[in-house]
Parts: structure tokens; C-alpha cells; sequence
């Protein structure tokens, strides 16, 4: 009775160490605690990745930035939607999010990177250009006029 009880945890520990390295999981804790406290946020996810302390202004120039992200400059903050995830090969993975406010949209770019066993932030961005995109998108040089009607 002890081995099956002994048997079992182990495999419960397995799966949770496993799903907390996951990169879909670093991704969804960072979101889930952006909107309490987006420093905390950014904090754990360069967290992952202990050369990123080569970078701390950096890091503190981005938490400063996205602290400004008040109700009064960009509006309530809705959520966010996946725009794309790409998966390189099993180490190497990019997702990118719009994440929706009432002034503007914006896309949080992650790229997460697996050395070895765990899921370690490879680079972050924020941009505000995905207007610029769409409308690019709908040039008529990207559209193949030459299709048979």
C-alpha cells in the first residue's frame, strides 16, 4: 500500500514539474499576473534566464514603461488574444499576443528558448504597430491579381 501511495506522488510530482517548465505555462503566468502587478510580471519572466541580469536597466527602463500603461494614458486593460505561435524546433519557440486596451492594441512578442531542461526567456518585446501591419497586409501588391476568375 505504501509503494502504490509512494508510486503515485512521484508520478504527481513528475507532472507538475513538467507542466511548470513548459513554455505555454510561463507564458500563461505571466499573463495571469500582468494585470495585478505587471512588474511582478516582468520580474519573473526575465527571472527564467540568469544572464538577463547582464541587462538590468534594460529591465527596469521596460517595467517603467509598461507601469505607464495607466487607465488615464492607454485606458482599461481587456485581455489578450494570440495572434501566433511558432515553433522553431522542440528548444526554440516564439508566441506573440495582442494585448487589448481601450486607446490602442499592442503585441507582446515572446521568445522562449530550452537550453537543457527548462523554458528560459530568450527575448521580449512590446510594440504598437500592428495597424501598420494590417494595412500593409492589404496592398494590392500583395494580393495575385493574376487569379482566374
Amino acid at each position: 500500500m505504501k509503494k502504490a501511495i509512494f508510486i503515485s506522488v512521484a508520478i504527481l510530482f513528475s507532472f507538475t514539474s513538467f507542466a511548470q517548465s513548459s513554455s505555454d505555462e510561463l507564458i500563461m503566468k505571466f499573463f495571469k499576473e500582468f494585470p495585478n502587478n505587471s512588474g511582478k510580471a516582468i520580474d519573473e519572466l526575465y527571472g527564467t534566464n540568469p544572464w538577463t541580469t547582464r541587462i538590468k536597466d534594460a529591465i527596469d527602463n521596460l517595467k517603467k514603461e509598461v507601469s505607464g500603461y495607466t487607465v488615464d494614458y492607454v485606458g482599461k486593460y481587456y485581455g489578450y488574444e494570440t495572434i501566433i505561435k511558432k515553433q522553431f524546433s522542440e528548444s526554440f519557440v516564439l508566441y506573440s499576443y495582442m494585448v487589448k486596451y481601450d486607446r490602442q492594441p499592442m503585441r507582446f512578442t515572446f521568445e522562449l528558448y530550452k537550453p537543457n531542461d527548462k523554458w528560459t526567456l530568450f527575448s521580449f518585446k512590446i510594440d504598437t504597430e500592428l495597424d501598420d501591419e494590417i494595412e500593409q497586409a492589404a496592398k494590392l501588391y500583395y494580393i495575385n491579381l493574376d487569379k482566374e476568375k
